[in-house]
């Protein structure tokens, strides 16, 4: 069943994609309406799958996460068995941020979050051991000029 989005709807998101964390009557007063309202509208987007489930976002500097590695994958290997093994390798490694399959000459990219090149090392050693690759390359990241999850509202 798809669910129609109108602009109350989209005021609520972008209140959302901002801080979750603020309560119903902030969200509510934000959006120029009352908390039962913006409960109802928030349930029923959750319901069709619009809102997912909400997580806490870290600072990895603050941790010690340092090193961001863009990690561009070439594979000869296009098989269900292969692509599986790759798949589970992935999900395998809390190292790997985002993995996107690509259209072009790149198969695959990953960004790839460690405290520095030694551990990307070792991700890398790791990786290459369980799954084969025609060739690996990888960017390290000198500054984050922008990251976000939020969608364009």
């Amino acid at each position: 069943m798809a669910v129609r989005v109108d602009e109350t709807d989209r005021r609520i998101l972008s209140e959302l994609q901002a801080d979750a964390s603020r309560s119903l009557d902030e969200i509510a007063k934000a959006v120029g309406s009352s908390k039962t309202p913006v409960w109802n509208r928030i349930r029923k987007l959750r319901e069709a799958g619009i809102i997912g489930r909400q997580t806490v976002e870290l600072d990895a500097d603050a941790l010690g996460f340092e090193a961001c590695f863009f990690v561009l994958i070439r594979t000869s290997e296009h098989e269900a068995a292969w692509q599986r093994r790759f798949l589970d390798a992935l999900q395998a490694r809390p190292e790997v941020q985002e993995a996107h399959r690509l259209a072009g000459d790149i198969d695959y990219i990953l960004k790839v979050r460690v405290k520095n090149a030694r551990a990307y090392d070792a991700f890398y050693q790791a990786l290459i051991s369980e799954v084969r690759v025609h060739n690996v390359t990888a960017l390290l990241s000198m500054e984050e000029i922008k990251s976000t999850q939020a969608l364009p509202l």
